[in-house]
């Protein structure tokens, strides 16, 4: 989907330009951004703009322009909002959202980056004894 690209590509320069430093994660089929190592926005395996802000604003933000809930099972998910691909069409729009994302984000601590996954003990021992009968 070339304009889900784009749109990759214009979340990743609104949130640079608005100062955040945004790591593009593989997430639900398609992308999120995330910030300080929290999910901020991203884009579905649909190509819908998902925006993450603070839930207690959750019924006011639901009226802004383009607005949808985003629901999981039978419940919105209260500080979630996808958003019609239209309301996002010019830089300010985004640039808006991106806003309004990066206030939420910026009361939170940074997350600790998770260590890498360290391979069992029997995995690393069978590893070295490949080794050393490889040495041989």
């Amino acid at each position: 989907m070339p304009e889900a690209k784009l749109l990759q590509q214009r979340i990743d320069d609104a949130l640079t330009a608005a100062g955040a430093k945004p790591e593009a994660k593989k997430m639900f089929g398609g992308v999120a951004f995330m910030v300080k190592g929290h999910m901020s926005m991203g884009i579905t395996n649909k190509g819908e703009f998902m925006a993450r802000f603070d839930p207690a604003r959750h019924d006011e933000i639901l009226q802004w322009p383009g607005a949808k809930p985003m629901t999981y099972g039978h419940k919105n998910m209260k500080g979630f909002l996808f958003v019609d691909p239209d309301a996002l069409a010019d830089r300010r729009s985004l640039d808006r959202w991106v806003k309004l994302s990066l206030e939420h984000l910026h009361r939170h601590p940074a997350k600790a980056a998770k260590a890498a996954k360290k391979a069992p003990a029997k995995a690393k021992a069978a590893v070295s004894s490949k080794a050393k009968t490889r040495k041989k």
